[in-house]
């Protein structure tokens, strides 16, 4: 049986990915510190470590695990921790990818391939071309961009001195199930909870600025994909990163328009001041993961807009009910 690790497995976005290769037959282990994962998202068929990926011990499973491929996903991932304390997002988004890295290169014999979960937005920075290809210069604007673009960097070392096969994925803006509707970062889950609740929704500054949503399940099958197929042959670390997103622009008012029309509900809209240093615009050209992989996001807006509300309305409602009340006769 073909064997996996998924770092940050119990995440929003890594659980899906546990879920993917659970339900194609490899035997899963989770790596996951669950500071900000969550037991209850971990799947009961994957082996679970509770570890920090900085750790030694983390190293040393990957060292030893006999794993053919590693999803990387266990990250920091808010863009404005980052801001405020860029040291931090280095150790743990820059020297955790190192640890794994320096675990596989330890192996004596056949190695996992690494599979990485970059980013779109933050790594292209205020783009000049739309949608934006993975050739565009990467410019990143805030520490948590540099610290992906600088393990895709790694990644290209690691591949040509130390013959370590790698891919990338390259993230637009990721939703669905298992995402924090209370946290900062999410707008979607965000504004869900939001109107489940009757209240209002912040919008910043004038709610013109796009972005390029992708449902967390066509994430999933995508970095299935980068680490099940063969990779392109002869490419650089630049030709073995894709952009992982659905080519589609959306605004935040469109976005809250269109939650509205999924959910029957009015939504209120109240402006903030636009936030400093954030993008006007990004959208992703995912043409080159079509073309070697035939991969492409498969759900709608409004699809995954609907299954996101019902997941959030469904969480609202269990924690609401009275100990004891699940699984009680009607």
């Amino acid at each position: 049986m073909p064997k996996a690790l998924v770092t940050g497995g119990a995440g929003f976005i890594g659980s899906h990915v546990v879920d993917r290769f659970i339900g194609a037959g490899y035997d899963t282990e989770v790596l996951d510190d669950l500071s900000s994962g969550l037991r209850a998202n971990l799947n009961p068929a994957a082996v679970f470590h509770e570890l920090d990926v900085r750790s030694a011990k983390a190293g040393r499973l990957v060292r030893d695990g006999g794993f053919d491929v590693v999803a990387h996903l266990a990250a920091q991932v808010d863009v404005r921790k980052s801001v405020n304390d860029p040291a931090d997002d280095a150790d743990i988004n820059i020297a955790g990818a190192l640890r794994l890295l320096e675990g596989i290169r330890a192996i004596k014999g056949k190695r996992p391939r690494l599979v990485f979960s970059s980013t779109g937005g933050a790594l292209y920075g205020a783009a000049e071309r739309f949608p934006t290809a993975e050739d565009a210069p990467t410019d990143p604007d805030s520490p948590y961009g540099v610290a992906k673009l600088a393990v895709e960097q790694y990644l290209g070392y690691y591949a040509r001195i130390w013959g370590i096969e790698s891919a990338v994925a390259r993230f637009g803006n990721v939703y669905g199930p298992r995402q924090n509707p209370h946290g900062d970062a999410g707008v979607i889950a965000i504004f869900s909870g939001r109107i489940m609740e009757g209240s209002e929704l912040t919008v910043f500054g004038t709610g013109a600025q796009t972005r390029d949503y992708i449902f967390v399940a066509d994430v999933a099958e995508a970095l299935f994909t980068l680490a099940t197929r063969p990779l392109p042959k002869g490419t650089s670390v630049a030709g073995r990163a894709l952009n992982i997103g659905t080519g589609v622009e959306t605004s935040v008012l469109d976005l809250v328009r269109e939650l509205g029309r999924v959910t029957g509900a009015a939504p209120k809209v109240k402006h903030a001041p636009e936030r400093p240093g954030e993008l006007s615009r990004s959208l992703l050209d995912p043409g080159k993961a079509s073309r070697l992989y035939g991969w492409r996001a498969k759900t709608s807006l409004a699809e995954g807009l609907g299954v996101t509300y019902e997941w959030v309305k469904r969480q609202a409602e269990e924690a609401a009910a009275p100990a004891g009340a699940a699984g009680t006769a009607p």
